[in-house]
């Protein structure tokens, strides 16, 4: 299966997924961690990716998403941003709306 398949099964398979560098319970990197304490401030489920792990994966959701950096969040298949991005829509009130069950 081709890398970018595989990002849109995960993408699509989850109503919240990240990007990470690291796991939830261990993120390897600053960004990666603020991304997940926003994500456990909301007490949403959502499930990740450890880039670190897949060297094709971490090049193919930059190419995928066409974003440099790591992590990045995606919301009902829609890319939100990373870790700065996530910190002011969970400062503006806009991530809780995003992120509220339907």
């Amino acid at each position: 299966m081709d890398t970018n398949k595989k990002i849109e099964q995960l993408i699509n398979g989850s109503r919240i997924f990240i990007f990470m560098k690291g796991e939830p319970d261990q993120p390897m990197c600053g960004f990666s961690a603020l991304a997940i304490a926003v994500l456990k401030r909301l007490k949403v489920e959502f499930d990740s990716c450890n880039v670190l792990t897949d060297p094709q994966m971490r090049q193919g959701i930059k190419e995928y998403s066409n974003w440099p950096t790591i992590p990045q969040v995606y919301v009902d298949g829609k890319f939100i941003g990373g870790s700065d991005i996530l910190q002011e829509l969970y400062q503006s009130g806009e991530l809780q709306k995003m992120v509220a069950q339907k």
